[in-house]
């Protein structure tokens, strides 16, 4: 995108639909939770013109730049998780650095 002789806008998708919950059911799943036990849904919070459905089309970026998406969305919210695990353990283990005022 950045290497394009002029500037335009691409959307890098999927094209893949998923819903918030199959996204808390998946990361939760990945440290061995039930989301349901952590999770609660308040329809106050809905919106109320809210679509049924999105989903990214990514076919400009494809047919230009041969653009292909090469991870899942499992695959995403697996790297996404563990990533944060590992920097939640490396701030556990890291020496407190003292503050001087």
């Amino acid at each position: 995108m950045l290497q394009q002789d002029k500037p335009e806008d691409f959307v890098v998708a999927t094209g893949e639909t998923h819903t918030v919950r199959e996204f808390c059911a998946r990361a939760f799943q990945e440290v061995g939770l039930d989301y349901e036990k952590y999770v609660q849904v308040d329809e106050l919070y809905y919106r109320p013109a809210e679509v049924e459905m999105l989903v990214g089309n990514a076919g400009k970026a494809r047919r230009e730049l041969g653009w292909e998406p090469e991870y899942s969305f499992e695959q995403i919210i697996t790297e996404m998780i563990q990533a944060d695990l590992q920097a939640t353990l490396q701030s556990q283990s890291a020496p407190s650095t003292p503050s001087y005022r």
